[in-house]
């Protein structure tokens, strides 16, 4: 009885080792892409830099231009107008002075 308790535990062991191995094999295959911190990065040269610089301001010139845009709301011919809220009564938060 014994032996065949330790095949039975062998028998499902096995093939779940194996289904394990196939899935973690799986997973490292998708890790991430080595990143470098300096990737072959090469000094820009004066005349660049301040090409660079150039194209940044015209950059910030041109985003200023833009006018601001209004909300779009798809949903404004639907929704009800907002009620006007009702006066708030006044509250008794101490003795009344007479």
């Amino acid at each position: 009885m014994r032996k065949r308790l330790t095949q039975s535990r062998w028998g499902r062991l096995i093939p779940l080792a194996g289904v394990l191995a196939l899935m973690t094999a799986e997973a490292s295959a998708q890790g991430m892409p080595p990143i470098s911190l300096r990737p072959n990065e090469r000094t820009l040269t004066p005349e660049e830099r301040e090409r660079q610089k150039q194209i940044d301001n015209d950059y910030k010139a041109a985003t200023g231009k833009v006018p601001d845009q209004k909300a779009n709301d798809p949903w404004a011919a639907i929704r009800p107008a907002p009620s006007t809220p009702s006066p708030k009564k006044p509250t008794v938060a101490g003795p009344k002075k007479q």
